[in-house]
């Protein structure tokens, strides 16, 4: 990796992937009663008594990525791949995630490709890598960058390019309310950054067959 990326990669090291104290259930559950009584409701009331073991356990699975090691996800290479060295797209990979700012949620589509470098990746483990970090608070900026240096780190390709297509809650349901407004993010290393050409193809790729 040139410096740029080396950069980048030790930037977005988030602070999900260090050791920290965690508050108890318990505390998770008070806390949520906490702010259903600063919505306005009562939370001994019946529709809503079991209301904090459940959001608890729903931020579990919402949040699980920060549970996950991006590199282990992606440890297993596989070389044998008769000389292929052309480029290797997934897309339309769907996902779900949680603003940070206000943690409501914003979904859509990542697209990815490489060019490899002496050896690929299992596809599923795109679709994984896209999961370990969508299940975490997030910015489409942010999540962006780190699946793709995730991929730089570990496979070492000649190339990653990475696109996010997402509609954010944040932006549709509350403030300026504008449903359906997309935003689109992109990431590009190695060949796809030096050779314009190559980001042409990755594009055109991935929006061929669509209307």
């Amino acid at each position: 990796m040139d410096d740029v990326v080396k950069s980048l990669s030790t930037r977005l090291s988030p602070v999900a992937d260090k050791p920290f104290d965690r508050p108890t259930r318990e505390e998770a559950e008070a806390a949520v009663r906490t702010l259903i009584r600063w919505a306005g409701d009562d939370p001994t009331r019946e529709g809503l008594q079991d209301t904090p073991k459940r959001v608890v356990k729903a931020f579990r699975e919402f949040y699980s990525g920060y549970q996950d090691n991006p590199a282990e996800i992606l440890d297993k290479i596989f070389s044998e791949v008769e000389g292929y060295d052309d480029l290797v797209l997934v897309r339309d990979i769907p996902f779900y995630s949680h603003c940070e700012h206000h943690m409501v949620p914003f979904y859509g589509m990542v697209h990815i490709a490489y060019y490899p470098n002496g050896g690929v990746v299992g596809l599923s483990k795109l679709a994984r890598l896209v999961e370990v970090y969508a299940r975490r608070l997030q910015t489409q900026e942010t999540m962006t960058a780190q699946i793709a240096m995730a991929l730089e780190d570990s496979l070492e390709p000649r190339g990653v390019a990475v696109m996010i297509e997402a509609e954010h809650m944040c932006m549709s349901m509350r403030g300026v309310q504008k449903a359906g407004a997309t935003t689109l993010t992109t990431q590009f290393t190695g060949l796809f950054k030096d050779e314009p050409s190559e980001q042409v193809r990755f594009l055109t790729l991935v929006r061929h067959g669509k209307a």
